[in-house]
């Protein structure tokens, strides 16, 4: 295939490609938002295959399988070269009971937090710095986000971390940082079906040198050819999308007739539905990259060419009436003419 292009992150950044390996799912089940059962053999090679077709960074986090994804990132990075090693970012902010793993985790940016979950990352990932580090929500504690922050610094300062940046902030949030430190990177939810984050939040970024690595491009696998009404009822029981509300009536259907309309376009592109859909996030300005997860290598050759793949003006106005008249999803329904 080819070389996949790549973009700075935000002004200050590294250069990343424009898809990244997502490992949210390899954290395995058993745990609030966990995916159910994930062979880490199976998601070594996954990652592997990823880096193979030219991938150059993984997005994890601490609460994924709570601390199972960052350890099975380690697997990875014991057997690949230094020459061909990944960017590794993480995240922080999430504090789980282990007595209850089936609990969802608290919020808390408190820098004392922030510091013990650093270190807890870098010996699981057995780094001695994090590429890039990120506060996963905001803080729901009462910690004021420059206390949070200025922590956030002070570690990048001791070279824990090479790069800093938030998820799921709000602008309000975002300009509070900013005096503080450059905020180099945000990631917020951003698909087909969620597409809120194209209000505000990524103009703002554009406008601030501040990188946007959007997350669930293919909305958890919706936006994708292997979906269907009835796959629900097969998901494993400590899946997390069987609860979420995009997954069931009415906005199942919805979803699946967007879906289902991307298919022409994908034929005339010779591509596959789930590279239109992550194509479609990055067409819009001031979005630097997708981060996709797969379990299988199977599911990176479905939607590793995406940054390939060039959607046209009357592409984005199909996608747009598309989107329109499944009533899936809420925001803007278009981009800019792409650039």
């Amino acid at each position: 295939m080819a070389a996949i292009p790549t973009r700075r992150l935000g002004s200050d950044g590294p250069e990343i490609t424009r898809v990244g390996f997502g490992a949210w799912a390899i954290g395995g089940g058993g745990w609030a938002f966990g995916w159910g059962p994930q062979d880490d053999d199976d998601s070594v090679r996954t990652m592997r295959h990823a880096i193979d077709e030219g991938v150059n960074w993984i997005d994890t986090a601490a609460v994924y399988g709570l601390g199972h994804s960052e350890e099975v990132v380690a697997r990875l990075l014991r057997d690949v070269p230094s020459s061909e090693r990944p960017l590794v970012f993480t995240k922080c902010g999430l504090a789980w009971d282990d007595n209850d793993p089936m609990k969802p985790a608290r919020r808390t940016l408190e820098p004392t937090s922030i510091r013990r979950e650093c270190e807890a990352s870098l010996r699981r990932l057995e780094v001695d710095t994090i590429d890039l580090y990120q506060f996963h929500w905001p803080d729901e504690t009462g910690t004021p986000v420059e206390d949070s922050w200025g922590e956030m610094s002070r570690l990048v300062e001791e070279g824990k971390v090479r790069w800093a940046g938030v998820s799921n902030f709000y602008v309000a949030l975002l300009e509070r940082c900013e005096p503080i430190r450059h905020v180099d990177s945000l990631q917020p939810p951003f698909s087909l079906i969620r597409r809120a984050a194209a209000e505000s939040i990524i103009p703002w970024c554009d406008a601030h040198g501040t990188g946007v690595i959007v997350y669930s491009p293919m909305q958890s696998g919706l936006l994708t050819d292997r979906w269907t009404p009835e796959r629900a009822s097969t998901l494993a029981e400590d899946d997390w999308r069987r609860r979420a509300p995009e997954f069931q009536s009415p906005n199942l259907e919805r979803n699946l007739a967007l879906r289902d309309a991307l298919r022409p376009i994908a034929e005339r592109h010779q591509t596959t539905v789930p590279e239109v859909a992550v194509a479609w996030t990055l067409a819009w300005s001031g979005v630097t990259a997708a981060i996709v997860g797969a379990r299988t290598p199977e599911q990176v050759d479905g939607w590793v060419g995406a940054a390939t793949v060039e959607l046209t003006t009357d592409d984005l106005a199909e996608i747009a009436a598309a989107i329109h008249s499944s009533g899936a999803g809420t925001g803007p329904a278009s981009p800019a003419p792409p650039r």
